[in-house]
């Protein structure tokens, strides 16, 4: 398995991932268990960066995926009746008055989407986003995502584009002031800047913003949708509804690839209304019946389970002991999150306590200090958590959603013995140095 992933896709990434022990071959997972290939279970509360709100195979999507096994999945001289049923789902539990629809594969495919709408129904090419955002890694989707590593290589990326603060209000209504912005688009909770709440009255600002200057404003709800932060969308927390809303992730139910876009009648028809525009943006997968089944099954799940409540609850717990250990342990600078969509900040090292002839361990001690404690989670607890992608120092937590709190506590019990451990951050690189020499020397 390693080495066909170091000859035939991305080497530097399996390189990355066996320095730190993370190369192991899984070989069966239910719920937030999986197992590798030695017979060993983990926890996995990462749950594939919010995809996994209903866990791993989930026997109610399996079966929903059965039911229509006979069906065909594409065929597009036809209207898919799986499809249609999901839009109406979806119509019936978003937000305000959105009703239609547009499925594509992934996240990134509905923001490419939702920005390819917003500029179609304004006749505007403006977009502005956040600084510290996250919205995908295709062309589109990286003009508006907010970290320059991930933008560097690629530029130049589609013109018009301009970032403000997450969270100010005054630099968002500068940008929108002349009229040229097609939409602004931002996540509820920015997951991959490190789990960020928005400021109070952040999101009903922008929404009247918005409106006073017929801005589209566009909700990415990918990570945060589908009962993860304790309501079946985090908009809901602050009482906003979108002109677009987007969605992927947890949408297939942890099977299949989904993405959707929802948007109202009004705006739709502006943009596709009428025989002519009706094919100005496709996808071949878009609707299959494989995907549109499982994700209604998903709605079934999450409704006939109460999640989104269940993740509150449990996000509640989770939090509170997170906290414990804030006011125990240094090392923890601040811990975030809502639900079941928690992250937690570790220390920044001061520069003269790493003036060493360590190189590798400084390194890693300004940087990296998430994917330590993530590595420690994983060798030595069984227990699966990433760092978050435009703030390394934040490691996430979004197990499914019916995590017990039995399965919390396991959590709770293997970040105090790692915090006990290591009283201080040159303690803990340290200690990933170690686990990257032992690594090199089996490899």
């Amino acid at each position: 398995m390693i080495n066909n992933h170091k000859s035939y896709l991305n080497a530097g990434l399996a390189m990355m991932f066996g320095l730190l022990n993370f190369d192991k071959q899984f070989t069966r997972a239910e719920g937030i268990k999986v197992w590798d290939s030695e017979g060993n279970l983990y926890l996995d509360f990462l749950g594939a960066y919010g995809a996994l709100n209903l866990g791993h195979n989930h026997p109610q999507v399996l079966a929903a995926l059965a039911r229509v096994k006979e069906l065909p999945n594409l065929l597009q001289a036809s209207l898919g009746s799986i499809a249609g049923a999901l839009a109406k789902d979806l119509a019936a539990i978003t937000p305000g008055n959105l009703q239609r629809s547009f499925f594509g594969n992934s996240g990134a495919e509905a923001v490419e989407g939702a920005l390819k709408l917003a500029r179609a129904a304004t006749g505007r090419k403006g977009l502005v986003y956040c600084n510290g955002s996250f919205h995908g890694k295709t062309l589109g989707a990286l003009s508006v995502t907010g970290r320059e590593k991930y933008r560097k290589a690629f530029q130049p990326l589609l013109p018009g584009i301009i970032s403000v603060p997450f969270g100010d209000l005054d630099a968002l209504e500068r940008q929108l002031r002349d009229k040229q912005a097609a939409a602004f688009i931002v996540e509820p909770i920015q997951g991959e800047g490190g789990i960020i709440l928005p400021p109070e009255g952040y999101l009903a600002g922008v929404r009247q913003i918005c409106t006073k200057y017929n801005t589209l404003f566009i909700v990415d709800e990918i990570q945060t949708g589908l009962g993860r932060t304790g309501e079946m969308f985090a908009c809901q927390h602050y009482q906003i509804t979108p002109d677009i809303l987007c969605l992927a992730k947890s949408l297939g139910g942890g099977v299949m690839p989904i993405g959707a876009y929802i948007t109202t009648d009004e705006i739709w028809k502006k943009a596709y209304g009428g025989m002519d525009k009706a094919t100005l943006h496709t996808s071949t997968f878009g609707g299959n019946t494989l995907a549109t089944a499982a994700a209604i099954a998903t709605l079934e799940v999450l409704y006939e389970g109460n999640l989104p409540e269940r993740a509150r609850e449990s996000g509640n717990y989770l939090l509170a002991g997170l906290r414990r250990l804030k006011e125990k342990y240094s090392l923890i600078k601040d811990v975030r999150g809502l639900g079941l969509m928690a992250g937690i900040e570790f220390s920044q090292p001061e520069s003269r306590t790493l003036k060493v002839p360590m190189g590798l361990v400084n390194k890693i001690s300004e940087e990296y200090l998430g994917s330590m404690v993530a590595g420690e989670l994983f060798n030595k607890h069984r227990i699966i958590t990433a760092y978050t992608l435009n703030n390394p120092n934040v490691i996430r937590l979004e197990p499914p959603l019916e995590v017990s709190r039995e399965q919390i506590n396991t959590l709770l019990e293997a970040l105090e013995v790692i915090l006990s451990a290591h009283k201080g951050i040159f303690s803990m690189a340290t200690s990933s140095v170690k686990t990257i020499f032992h690594s090199l020397k089996k490899k």
